[in-house]
């Protein structure tokens, strides 16, 4: 590996991962370094949504909502076989707000963002429409909208993918230990895990560490102290679906927060989130019980069947790491970016906070827009037009594209080939390429996950450990049972690919 870079990324989530890809594709040579997996916080906790955030209105953030509702469009052409649309329904109770203070939410909702490919919102009789059939009967007037969800982890990953096929160096389980600030670079410490250590330069430094922000700061000797970060922290319960339809919803609790109750990894439904100022290690974050009854109270408010604690599958909690303002509440708290040029002596330091999964494209080319003249950046953004890894199918059609696989893999199982198709999209070929039956993808460790998709994970998208490919490459731990994480576990020891088996040009990436 090369000891010198223009630039040095601390942070392997979303915001570390945009701004590797939009800076190595600009030409400046990138290292990005993340002490655990890619996204293995925040960035993998999130409600799994693509959208401007429709309650955000009503705090009149409508500058933030039109930048997420514009960013929505770029992403669904960037990445049309990840990012997938899903309509949203709205019960309407009347102790709420009036209906035409919805109306005209949405009414705001469908235009800020400009020229939309998705449906437009309007009302929906939720008596006779089957949207409302699984709601209790005196919730008759509803509305409904389009948003759309994403797999957080996997987009982190096609962001460092992107990154690193246009010469940036991504090192996972790989912490920074110290940098000193000089007149013109960087120089710091690399501690790998294991305890490798290797010493490198930098021309600047971006602290995108999200919870990790000011630990980092703290490494970072000559710069200044990093403003004051407020946690605030999100937690989801996963629960097997009870409803018919691949529709989501939008409840108003009654405390006057939402709650997303979402289709999620095919059979499951996941349901959140929560806002809880958060003041204890970063790396403990869970959710509690209070919090998962206050889900399930939720649910239980507008559905037929309620929901509790015994049927919960999988929950999960993260940290939402933003610019202090202690002056209002957790739930008021802005989730817009903010971006910190350090404005001392010396190499240049630029320090992210807060951000949405939605911005974080927009959130990396202010960042290059700031670093582009100490670095000397010439090229202008392009990561607009430009496709993630896998979504350079014809006019962003999945529907296409999934009967071309079909086409070309006949006897690949239905669900299977859904799945390869919404994960990798034209990367399919990388996992699949000359098989020729389902004998042909090796050992099948259960759940759906097959030796030639883990060997794949393993050589090209940096995962290590089976939590890697069971909860942040895909979501098969939902299925999996003991006995499958065991197998997985001894496959991985052994090196991830038995004699005979074709190992990619790349499967031995050097670690620092």
């Amino acid at each position: 590996m090369r000891d010198t870079f223009d630039l040095l990324i601390i942070g392997g989530g979303i915001n570390g991962a945009g701004i590797a890809r939009d800076a190595a594709g600009r030409g400046l040579s990138v290292l990005l370094c993340e002490q655990g997996d890619l996204a293995n916080a925040t960035s993998s906790a999130s409600s799994k949504l693509i959208h401007g955030g429709l309650r955000y209105l009503e705090q009149y953030r409508f500058a933030m909502v039109r930048k997420a509702l514009a960013e929505r469009e770029v992403l669904l052409r960037a990445a049309p076989h990840l990012v997938r649309p899903v309509r949203f329904v709205l019960p309407h109770m009347r102790r709420q707000r009036s209906a035409w203070m919805v109306r005209l939410g949405l009414f705001l909702y469908d235009h800020l963002g400009g020229r939309t490919s998705l449906p437009r919102s309007g009302p929906v009789d939720l008596g006779a429409d089957p949207a409302g059939a699984p709601l209790v009967p005196s919730l008759r007037v509803g509305f409904q909208y389009t948003d759309c969800q994403v797999d957080d982890a996997r987009l982190v990953v096609l962001n460092a993918l992107d990154a690193e096929e246009r010469g940036a160096t991504i090192r996972t389980r790989t912490r920074l230990a110290s940098a000193e600030r000089e007149p013109d670079a960087w120089r710091a410490t690399l501690h790998a895990e294991g305890g490798a250590r290797r010493n490198v330069r930098a021309r600047a430094v971006v602290n995108a560490a999200g919870p990790w922000v000011p630990g980092v700061g703290e490494s970072l000797h000559g710069a200044m102290r990093p403003a004051p970060l407020r946690l605030v922290k999100g937690s989801h319960i996963v629960v097997p679906r009870w409803y018919d339809g691949g529709h989501a919803y939008l409840l108003e609790n009654d405390d006057g927060r939402v709650v997303f109750v979402v289709p999620f990894a095919e059979r499951h439904t996941l349901i959140g989130t929560t806002d809880v100022d958060f003041a204890s290690d970063a790396k403990a974050v869970a959710i509690t019980p209070e919090e998962a009854d206050y889900l399930c109270r939720a649910v239980g408010r507008y559905f037929k069947r309620s929901v509790g604690s015994s049927d919960v599958v999988w929950s999960f909690a993260g940290l939402r790491p933003l610019f202090d303002d202690a002056r209002i509440a957790a739930a008021e708290a802005s989730r817009d970016y903010k971006l910190d040029a350090d404005k001392g002596a010396g190499a240049p330091l630029l320090t992210v906070y807060g951000g949405k999964i939605t911005t974080y494209r927009k959130l990396a080319e202010e960042a290059l827009a700031l670093l582009a003249a100490p670095l000397g950046v010439r090229r202008h953004g392009w990561t607009a037009t430009a496709p993630l890894p896998g979504g350079d199918f014809a006019d962003a059609d999945f529907a296409r594209f999934r009967h071309s696989v079909a086409r070309r893999w006949p006897w690949l199982p239905d669900a299977l080939a859904t799945r390869y198709a919404h994960a990798y999209g034209t990367r399919i070929e990388r996992i699949l390429g000359g098989v020729q039956d389902l004998g042909g993808l090796g050992a099948h460790f259960g759940a759906g996950l097959y030796e030639a998709e883990a060997r794949y994970l393993v050589h090209h998208e940096w995962a290590e450990t089976a939590d890697d490919i069971l909860w942040r490459r895909t979501k098969l731990g939902l299925e999996a049972t003991d006995a499958t994480t065991r197998s997985l576990d001894r496959w991985l020891a052994a090196g991830a690919a038995p004699p005979g088996a074709p190992i990619t040009a790349d499967a031995g990436r050097v670690r620092l």
